[in-house]
């Protein structure tokens, strides 16, 4: 009854939240997706951070280290880089640019007649395709939650339960993790009722509250992460023999080798020292959200001033890169522990299926079921659904602005009905378009096998894009048909990666070199973009990068290097502006 009492009291708080902000969440698409721009560092930042922390995310990081170490957890901690990019470097550009979404953006940076498609279809691919696979694996991690925790068949009449059984079994899906022996058709009805659950639950609250509510509970469920974190990991060291025998008990179970390669924050100096050079010089950059793209630069550019914009990225840095893995680290190991393989399974070895994976990524919460006491496993299980709701509801708002801004509002009401849409028009059909969204993200979902199979997916795929995302902000060069070009080889060679080469490495180390080059290629080959355009958005914007040309037409004059406090050097910083002013 106390880990209910928890749950409630959750979900409770979650729809205050999304009443409180309702009425003025109503008044305009600014207010509801951006929060009318007024978000403090600090809020926006936490916000970021409860996003990331996804229920998938401890999941993928327990198979990431059962299957290779510690040093495995590099490819998220590398994305430290890109935040702060984001925020010190590019985090006042989005803000000045006035836009409510990535694909706004590009009918104030490009000219000629493909501006409108390109919005539509970065509107289609960001806000639908790329958007629903990250919801979809994260929608995969969720199942492995509900199934252990959410037994609809224990709590349900038999005579409703059947019913939803044969609704679920005539659609076909597919949402069994095998994780607590029940029949497959009583573990995918489960989850399937679970998702439905949880899904209206987020709706109510962030569709009715916009970006308010969704801050509002992020801080709240933040919190709450952090706290039941925390207690997971004081019991699960304490069930392991305490943090002191851990190597020894390890190395007992694994061996001297593979233990000590576990514990490692570096590679095996073999042949994955080169993969994973690779992947710590390319991985931060060649992505879909390189520039902050997304839900990052959405709240970055809710944030009240330039100051707190860089905040919001220092804050979500340390919380992100630092705090979290203070805490899962010593969780994963205590679990490997605890929970060894099977005997003759090898966990380095590289034909590990998907099944072995999830697992091992099942192991996060297995042990939350079989090691914490009432009342901290309630606390744990709703930090958990938290972390599921904050990544959700920022999805949902984020793919809903695409469809109202740019696919209804700017195409179908100011291009083929040519009127003027009013505001409260508007904020109804972002509230109706999450429908849309979530129907995407189940269908893939049924096709997922693992959380790693999914995470890898949607990296290949941005890294075709991440490039071009940076370059357009730090070289006038850059036209239309770069980003054009960087999508269509994203699209076209991603899926032949996918069955042509096997080392995650060497994908993405292909597809960053490809879309390189097509994008360099283009900005030169193809027409440039309009100088008055090109003047325009440098008043607008100043973006720092490469822009002397296009500075010294919009009347800026040239270049001046700002010189670094106490040097007759020039600053680092200098050397990115191009404008004499920091306006």
């Amino acid at each position: 009854m106390l880990d209910l009492a928890i749950v409630i009291v959750f979900l409770v708080y979650g729809l205050v939240a999304g009443l409180v902000a309702r009425r003025r969440a109503s008044r305009s698409l600014v207010e509801y997706f951006l929060a009318g721009r007024r978000l403090p560092g600090w809020q926006a930042g936490t916000s970021m951070s409860a996003t990331q922390y996804a229920a998938d995310t401890p999941l993928l990081v327990a198979g990431l280290i059962a299957v290779g170490g510690i040093w495995s957890v590099w490819r998220l901690w590398i994305y430290g880089i890109a935040f702060l990019v984001m925020g010190f470097l590019l985090g006042r550009a989005w803000r000045r640019a006035g836009v409510l979404t990535d694909a706004e953006f590009t009918e104030i940076r490009y000219s000629g007649a493909g501006v409108l498609p390109l919005r539509v279809l970065k509107a289609l691919y960001y806000g639908t395709f790329i958007n629903c696979v990250v919801m979809a694996f994260v929608l995969v991690a969720a199942t492995r939650l509900f199934e252990v925790f959410l037994p609809w068949h224990v709590w349900l009449p038999s005579g409703l339960y059947s019913t939803v059984q044969g609704w679920v079994a005539a659609v076909g899906l597919d949402l069994s993790s095998g994780a607590t022996g029940l029949p497959f058709e009583g573990a995918t009805t489960n989850s399937a009722i679970s998702i439905v659950a949880m899904l209206a639950f987020v709706a109510m609250y962030s569709t009715t509250g916009g970006l308010r509510s969704v801050v509002s509970t992020d801080i709240g469920q933040f919190g709450l992460m952090m706290a039941g974190t925390l207690l997971y990991a004081i019991f699960a060291v304490r069930a392991a023999g305490g943090l002191e025998v851990l190597p020894a008990s390890l190395a007992e179970r694994y061996g001297e080798a593979r233990a000590a390669q576990t514990l490692s924050f570096l590679p095996p100096l073999d042949e994955a020292l080169m993969p994973f050079l690779i992947v710590l010089a390319l991985q931060w950059f060649f992505q879909a959200n390189s520039d902050g793209t997304g839900y990052l630069a959405q709240r970055t550019m809710a944030c009240r001033s330039d100051r707190d914009a860089r905040a919001a990225a220092v804050v979500f840095t340390l919380s992100q890169i630092v705090l979290r893995s203070l805490l899962w680290l010593p969780i994963v190991i205590a679990l490997l522990v605890i929970y060894p393989p099977e005997p003759g399974v090898a966990l380095g070895s590289q034909e590990l299926d998907q099944a072995l994976i999830a697992e091992r990524e099942m192991l996060f919460l297995r042990g939350i079921d079989e090691l914490l006491p009432a009342g901290v496993r309630g606390l744990m299980l709703t930090a958990m659904l938290a972390a599921l709701a904050s990544t959700l509801d920022t999805h949902l708002n984020w793919g809903a602005s695409y469809w109202s801004n740019d696919l209804y509002k700017a195409v179908w009401v100011e291009r083929v009905r040519r009127r003027t849409a009013g505001d409260r028009e508007l904020v109804w059909v972002a509230r109706f378009s999450n429908l849309l969204v979530l129907a995407v993200a189940l269908v893939i979902v049924a096709h997922l096998g693992s959380i790693q199979q999914g995470w890898r997916i949607s990296l290949l795929f941005g890294a075709g894009i991440g490039s071009v995302l940076v370059l357009r902000w730090l070289w006038e060069r850059i036209n239309m048909y770069c980003e054009l070009a960087a999508m269509a080889v994203s699209i076209l060679l991603a899926p032949a990666l996918l069955v042509l080469v096997k080392e995650d490495w060497l994908r993405l180390a292909i597809m960053s070199a490809v879309s390189s080059a097509v994008v360099v290629a283009t900005a030169w080959l193809a027409p440039a973009t309009d100088p008055q355009t090109l003047q325009a958005f440098y008043r607008r914007v100043r973006p720092p990068g490469m822009w002397r040309a296009t500075a010294a037409a919009a009347g800026a004059g040239p270049p001046r290097a700002r010189r670094a406090p106490g040097t007759g050097a020039p600053s680092v910083l200098s050397l990115l502006h191009t404008s004499p002013t920091t306006g």
